[in-house]
């Protein structure tokens, strides 16, 4: 499924899709499942998953803390993304402020777990959750990319424009 989110009028400016997404139930969905998978995975790193990483051999336990900090790393990308989103909603920062660089999601490392081929496999439930932060990830890139598409035309004003006529172009879009 592709989240797009259009507004009323052809011409929005990136601002205002910033605007109404946040004042959306599509937002508001999103931003509680991104936060349940923020609490359901500290819960599992601090609790069981301190024994699944126990119970694995030498170089599964290297495999799962390294996962670990990539699932860590992404979440918290995420989560502050979404944060940022609701201080636009709570009137709290300006959707002009939140089309800065530094708010905008990087494209995610998107890298399958390297579980060595004579170890443990990988806890289910760290598979599990790793699997469902990315998925969450990419929808977050898909929705970031879609609400600032059509940056003012002067790339050198905006760094992220540049980028993103980069990609296009390497993409053939």
């Amino acid at each position: 499924m592709t989240e797009t989110f259009v507004t009323s009028g052809q011409a929005a400016t990136p601002a205002t899709r910033v605007a109404d997404f946040v004042a959306s139930e599509m937002f508001s969905k999103l931003f509680h499942e991104g936060m349940d998978l923020v609490e359901r995975t500290a819960a599992y790193l601090d609790g069981p998953g301190r024994d699944d990483s126990r119970a694995l051999d030498r170089a599964g336990a290297l495999a799962y803390a390294a996962e670990s900090m990539k699932l860590t790393t992404r979440l918290m990308q995420a989560a502050s993304w979404l944060l940022v989103q609701r201080q636009v909603a709570e009137g709290e920062m300006s959707a002009d402020e939140a089309m800065g660089d530094r708010y905008r999601l990087p494209p995610d490392s998107v890298e399958d777990p390297h579980w060595p081929e004579n170890g443990a496999a990988a806890p289910a439930a760290l598979t599990e959750i790793a699997s469902l932060s990315r998925a969450l990830y990419a929808r977050l890139k898909r929705i970031d990319e879609n609400l600032f598409a059509g940056e003012p035309e002067d790339a050198s004003v905006n760094g992220v424009g540049a980028q993103l006529d980069r990609l296009r172009t390497a993409f053939g879009n």
